[in-house]
């Protein structure tokens, strides 16, 4: 509650209306979940006075755009429950939820006098899932996550990406939400790079301006893959940092039973089975274990199948790593993985003959 009221205030000293309204909206949610209702009703009738100058949590929704080409330069998504589950180790789950608690106790900090930046800095590999988590974020407090386009924000036309930046800063500013900056480097490079020009080093001063003036009851995510191309001064604005790199084994082998769900299978109780799918998985990103499980489901379908199978899943992760599909060596990988030497005859319509052949000649 100490936060919406603060909000109010900042943003009646701001002349932002569309920001008085969204937070005294919730402020009045607040205090009818409360037991006080006579002082929620009289805040909304209070609102609903002034329908000329205030705008309504509906109408926000119309995104800023690019000047120049029209594009809308944010995506909106409201949390989704499918996304409340996320499989990380250990160490990162514990900081995405220190860093989630940051927000839901931010009225106990600010009564003691103490107002944090909930700002987050995601950096590693592609695929790692820095996209999930800020979703994950998203379906756990339960606000919007407003992901900026950069494909729209960077103009061709000198100052346009500055002015793209403050729009989204200051329509994320308006109410409640998650402002997510993923692929981050692509605006927020060092400024001594010296192939970069100088108006897109002027972005980064931009940037960090924006960055600094948001609002400190709103969550900040960024997200990149090349944590090296960041100026210097980025990784002050953050208070969270947290690296996401690969999958464990154990990390790997729930990623697959969340992948397949309660699809019949014949390898998840087989402890062998699973741990040689796991063992080919290693160095596997979250990303690329999810596509790899969609497609062998999707095949499941089209072919009719009952159950998805060991072999199934084999020859997928074959298949996937291996530009040119050589029967000889899609056979020792069979064979090596557990597959009788009359089951690959079968697979492949060979002859038990030919799967001998290409054992022997491997």
């Amino acid at each position: 509650m100490y936060t919406e009221i603060l909000r109010i205030i900042e943003g009646g000293l701001n002349k932002d209306l569309k920001k008085v309204n969204n937070y005294s909206k919730i402020l009045a949610q607040k205090l009818d979940k409360d037991g006080d209702s006579k002082l929620a009703k009289l805040i909304l009738n209070t609102l609903d006075s002034k329908p000329s100058s205030i705008v309504s949590m509906d109408s926000l929704m119309a995104a800023p755009v690019d000047q120049e080409s029209r594009m809308n330069i944010v995506d909106i998504s409201m949390p989704s429950k499918s996304d409340s589950e996320i499989i990380l180790p250990k160490v990162i789950t514990d900081k995405v939820e220190d860093y989630i608690n940051l927000y839901s106790h931010q009225d106990e900090l600010i009564k003691n006098g103490l107002e944090i930046s909930n700002s987050l800095l995601l950096h590693g590999i592609p695929g790692g899932g820095k996209t999930s988590i800020a979703k994950y974020i998203s379906a756990k407090t339960g606000l919007p996550l407003i992901t900026a386009r950069f494909d729209a924000i960077v103009s061709s036309l000198l100052g346009n990406t500055s002015k793209n930046i403050r729009k989204i800063f200051e329509y994320a500013d308006e109410k409640p939400c998650i402002l997510f900056l993923d692929e981050f480097d692509a605006i927020a490079k060092a400024r001594d790079d010296q192939y970069e020009l100088g108006e897109l080093k002027r972005v980064i001063n931009s940037l960090l301006q924006n960055i600094d003036t948001f609002s400190k009851s709103n969550l900040l995510i960024a997200a990149t893959n090349h944590a090296e191309l960041l100026d210097k001064a980025i990784w002050r604005r953050f208070n969270t940092v947290i690296e996401v790199g690969l999958p464990t084994n154990s990390e790997t082998g729930k990623l697959i039973m969340k992948f397949i769900q309660d699809l019949d299978n014949d390898f998840l109780q087989d402890e062998k089975k699973l741990d040689r799918i796991i063992k080919n998985l290693e160095g596997k990103t979250p990303s690329f274990i999810k596509t790899l499980f969609n497609n062998i489901v999707a095949q499941k379908i089209i072919k009719n199948k009952n159950i998805l199978s060991y072999e199934d899943v084999l020859i997928e992760i074959f298949e996937v790593n291996h530009s040119t599909s050589n029967p000889a060596d899609l056979t020792v990988f069979l064979n090596e993985n557990g597959i009788t030497q009359e089951r690959i005859a079968h697979l492949m319509n060979v002859s038990l003959r030919q799967v001998r052949n290409n054992l022997n000649t491997k």
